[in-house]
């Protein structure tokens, strides 16, 4: 096994990856709330948390990673009040909640296949686990870290923290200053303080999504979620956990704290969060209004809410995959249409000089050093995922190839192949980039033949019988009929 070092959010320091159980690895990644189109935002955890699974079975692990999709409980501003996400949608567009959710979930996955995203090996439903949730919350309350006010069910923080004293620890907050603050948000008083967060929520009668439990007709709260399935299909301890840095508070926190009040220690060994894409330094979110699409990212067309074209052109899956990749996922990523077209252009450079391995000549010598270039791109991606430190690597690959192919370098047959195998295993295989530069090639034919078939007929015009008779003596000779007609010429293969 390659040694891999991750950051662990929990300790704030980069860590040498061990996993729990040789040559298996348990990875749990918090999945979208479907009930809305995925913007650039769910692009990046997507694209981060696919690399890692890519490179964990590279280099021999047998991994189970599970994402799961929220399709219940995730509330308006990720709060304990306001009204579900995914209910307010369907509310608004007369449809069923499940509707909502099948339809985003749907589309969720095709943005994602499009980007090259793997699927995850199981994608639990917030809603398919109703039983494992109750159940969760159920034995919070026997262990006397949860109390039921009204029907519904809240973690008590401070006696939480008075036992354990971790509440903060993974976002690095405070715990006497969320304690102390004064109850001002309204329908929190059945809470006995602000930090507590809710378990189970009791339905008001309007709302949609409810489910008979022991406490009240109602609904699990966002965090229950994450324990109850990540618990469910890893074990009471697995590797890694990820998600968004937007994640750590509350519902990282929230998940540490329901898996210790149960079993004395948190559910994971590492955390992993990559960091935001911001607009104009601002998050990019539905929340804020100021997200793009990635269909209107795929299209090329998105304006503001005054009206202004944001997008000055489409951009491929494969360029706002590069875009992603060329900034290390614990950096912030600002979007911007310049950098996006220069993103297209080194991924395009890339693909080109892949192309152009399989056509160099190998001569007797090489003139270049590639050997250490391999070993330097498994030490970038080693060091914590560094894909921006392997990019720079694999465009060395690509100025090498570009320089034999201008023959202003050599390289022999077996070096040639080194090559070739450092492209496809890590631009191709770990990166999941995929060549969308390819030309059609019955596209260009139909140009090319388009081009003759027109200097044919300019000939003819001319009364240049020769030039036009030539030309489809030699097509014909290379077995393409060429046919006049009222409408033009035409051709058959």
């Amino acid at each position: 096994m390659q040694p891999l070092l991750i950051y662990n959010t929990l300790t704030h320091s980069k860590e040498l990856f061990k996993p729990i159980n040789e040559g298996h690895v348990g990875m749990y990644v918090c999945g979208p709330t479907v009930y809305g189109d995925a913007h650039l935002g769910h692009a990046r955890p997507a694209i981060t948390f696919d690399i890692l699974f890519r490179y964990l079975q590279h280099i021999g692990y047998k991994v189970r990673y599970v994402r799961n999709i929220t399709d219940v409980g995730h509330l308006e501003h990720d709060a304990d009040d306001g009204e579900d996400k995914i209910a307010k949608k369907a509310r608004l567009e007369q449809l069923e909640p499940m509707e909502v959710a099948q339809f985003y979930t749907n589309r969720y996955h095709d943005a994602m296949d499009r980007l090259g995203v793997m699927r995850p090996s199981i994608e639990p439903h917030a809603s398919g686990h109703i039983i494992e949730q109750i159940e969760l919350v159920q034995k919070i309350l026997d262990a006397g870290f949860a109390y039921v006010s009204d029907g519904s069910v809240y973690f008590d923080v401070q006696k939480f923290h008075q036992q354990f004293k971790c509440y903060g620890k993974l976002s690095g907050r405070v715990i006497e200053e969320m304690l102390s603050t004064t109850r001002q948000l309204d329908g929190q008083e059945e809470k006995r303080n602000t930090a507590d967060f809710a378990l189970w929520k009791k339905a008001a009668p309007e709302h949609i999504m409810r489910w008979n439990s022991p406490w009240s007709v109602g609904f699990p709260g966002w965090h229950t979620e994450c324990t109850a399935m990540g618990t469910k299909y890893l074990g009471e301890t697995f590797d890694i956990h990820g998600g968004g840095l937007d994640l750590v508070f509350p519902h990282h926190e929230s998940e540490i704290a329901q898996q210790t009040a149960i079993t004395g220690h948190g559910p994971c060994r590492y955390w992993m969060h990559c960091n935001m894409i911001t607009i104009g330094g601002q998050k990019m979110g539905k929340s804020l209004g100021n997200f793009i699409t990635l269909d209107e990212f795929f299209n090329g067309s998105h304006k503001d809410k005054d009206g202004n074209e944001m997008l000055l052109q489409a951009y491929s899956p494969m360029t706002i995959r590069f875009f992603i990749l060329q900034a290390h996922y614990r950096g912030t990523v600002d979007f911007s249409n310049e950098a996006l077209i220069a993103a297209e252009k080194g991924y395009t450079r890339l693909m080109q000089a892949s192309k152009l391995i399989s056509k160099l000549a190998p001569s007797q010598q090489s003139s270049v050093d590639i050997s250490g270039l391999r070993q330097k791109c498994y030490d970038a991606i080693n060091d914590d995922l560094n894909t921006p430190i392997l990019i720079s690597h694999l465009f060395e690959v690509a100025k090498v190839v570009n320089s034999v192919a201008d023959r202003k370098a050599t390289l022999t047959s077996d070096d040639i192949n080194e090559l070739n195998d450092i492209m496809n295993i890590f631009a191709f295989q770990i990166l999941g980039l995929r060549d969308e530069t390819s030309i059609d090639n019955s596209n260009v034919i139909d140009g090319l033949m388009q081009i003759i078939l027109d200097i044919r007929s300019t000939a003819k015009a001319n009364k240049d019988w020769t030039t036009s008779d030539l030309i489809r003596d030699k097509l014909s000779a290379l077995g393409i009929t060429v046919k006049d007609g009222k409408e033009g010429a035409s051709y058959s293969l």
